[in-house]
């Protein structure tokens, strides 16, 4: 009797060739996303003991303090690691953010709301128009931060699982959009607020230099909202649903298309109706709590908006804004039938994160054992150094000092923190050919963006493992780089593009500002 072929089912894979095909083979050989940090926590402490070996070292351009990389196997190293261990875990905040907003989106999405929503929005907006506004809601959800990196790809799996589309394909573009969405945006956020901050302190010790405004960028933000819609759109349809359509629907959720009858029964207009009345008067409150003066989310001392406690506690204003309607839309429909289903509801979204908690034990201690060791700011100090004595200008310079950004951001996720070291380095030295302080952290923050949805490393990409398999556990870290290298590749192309036309029509990028002084 002929043996019987083993068939390697180890990760869906989605047939692709030539350079995309490469990542997904090699990326799919990887071990979990746990062991993984393990390894690389490993090399970063055999790292960390080398360089200081060497004496390896950098200055702090904004402080002129001595940074020296820090051996973690001293025995300093173990200590501070032994006792720090559980606080950098239950002090990660991706982590609690993560978990308060995914309960109260888990009370919406299980008593029915988000569905029967989320199946009428895709029956009655043009698919041409639903793909952009994703990407158009994913920029605008960093108003909150990071709230929008939790709240829309899920939502976006949602409304493409309605539209007959894989729900993975929603999911990498949500995701896609949102972490791309830190240099786009229709409106102000705190993160304008805060690069700003840092850039003013940097111009008042330049003579004759001016303040950079939280509307330095804005300009060219909202430019970057449509185009990011448009490029987002273009990846999408180009190279995301057709290449998730290779994936098996067998061992996921309910992955089975809308079905073309898509009215609603007597229950779900009753429970709308009363999850509609009950958003508008949380709506309410919340406007009487931020619009009138000296109200108590506006800002005490400044009595503005950005920024504010309504900005900085958007994240559990969502939580009972997914909540409440959720709600009293399962009273309304008999979902949930007693207080204590809210529990449950909440328990059960607990459980389908309970994969992504486990991983953050030991994302956290990645993170923190990086920061102790000072390779990251060795890292960024050292490349900003290497553009300055490159001696290049113009588009040329303007094109590396994004890429290096942008590779720098692969490891080293916080804006701020980057942006803290680089802009005492190249705020003063491109003030001196002539650019203005507001274009410099304008390229800064197209750099930013670019590889934040396709690097590993980024403290979100584990919860996007997570919610992937909850649809095919099968799907392997080379899977999901693959179906998000284009999207990187793609808007690295937009921005360079938008940026070079903008250099030579001389346009303002800004509330009163320009490219040049």
């Amino acid at each position: 009797m002929a043996k019987e072929k083993k068939v390697d089912t180890a990760s869906q894979t989605t047939g692709s060739k030539g350079f995309l095909g490469w990542i997904e083979r090699v990326g799919n050989k990887l071990p979990h996303p746990f062991w993984m940090f393990v390894w690389i926590i490993g090399i970063v402490i055999v790292v960390s003991f080398i360089t200081s070996l060497f004496g390896v070292q950098a200055t702090d351009p904004g402080t002129g303090k001595l940074i020296e990389a820090e051996n973690l196997l001293s025995g300093d190293g173990l200590r501070r690691f032994v006792q720090e261990m559980v606080t950098n875990f239950a002090h990660f905040a991706p982590l609690g953010l993560v978990l308060v907003m995914l309960m109260g989106v888990s009370v919406a999405e299980k008593s029915g709301l988000l569905s029967v929503v989320m199946r009428n929005l895709a029956f009655s907006v043009p698919k041409k128009i639903v793909l952009p506004v994703i990407f158009i809601i994913g920029a605008c959800g960093n108003i909150g931060s990071d709230a929008g990196v939790v709240i829309v790809p899920p939502i976006a799996a949602l409304i493409f699982m309605q539209m007959g589309l894989h729900p993975i394909a929603g999911l990498i573009a949500g995701y896609a959009g949102a972490t791309a969405g830190f240099t786009a945006n229709l409106v102000i956020a705190g993160t304008d607020v805060l690069l700003a901050g840092i850039s003013t302190e940097v111009t008042s010790k330049i003579q004759g230099a001016a303040e950079v405004s939280a509307t330095s960028n804005w300009y060219f933000m909202i430019i970057s909202t449509l185009l990011l819609a448009i490029a987002g759109a273009f990846v999408v349809q180009r190279y995301t649903i057709p290449r998730t359509n290779a994936f098996s629907t067998g061992d996921g959720k309910n992955l089975q298309p809308a079905s073309e009858k898509h009215s609603l029964t007597s229950d779900e207009r009753k429970g709308l109706k009363h999850a509609g009345w009950a958003a508008i008067a949380y709506i309410i409150v919340i406007l009487a709590l931020t619009v009138p003066p000296n109200a108590p989310l506006r800002d005490q001392t400044t009595g503005g908006l950005v920024p504010s406690p309504f900005l900085r506690g958007l994240v559990p204003i969502l939580f009972f804004m997914f909540a409440i309607p959720g709600y009293f839309y399962g009273r309304a429909t008999g979902s949930i039938k007693q207080a204590d289903d809210i529990i449950k509801f909440m328990g059960d979204g607990m459980k389908d994160l309970s994969g992504y908690i486990v991983l953050m034990l030991v994302v956290a201690q990645f993170i923190n054992l990086f920061s102790w060791s000072n390779l990251d700011k060795i890292l960024a100090i050292n490349g900003a150094h290497f553009l300055e004595s490159s001696g290049l200008t113009g588009p040329l310079m303007f094109t590396l000092f994004i890429t290096l950004v942008a590779f720098i951001n692969i490891f080293i996720g916080s804006g701020s923190a980057k942006w803290a070291m680089f802009a005492p380095v190249f705020i003063p030295m491109l003030y001196q050919l002539g650019y203005s302080p507001a274009f410099v952290q304008l390229m800064y923050r197209i750099g930013d963006s670019i590889t934040n949805s396709i690097s590993p490393l980024y403290v979100y990409f584990p919860l996007l493992l997570g919610w992937i398999r909850q649809y095919d556990k099968k799907i392997g870290i080379g899977t999901v780089m693959s179906l998000l290298i284009p999207y990187g590749v793609v808007l690295y192309i937009m921005w360079i593009m938008l940026l070079f036309v903008w250099f030579w029509l001389k346009l303002p990028i800004g509330v009163g500002e320009g490219i040049f002084l």
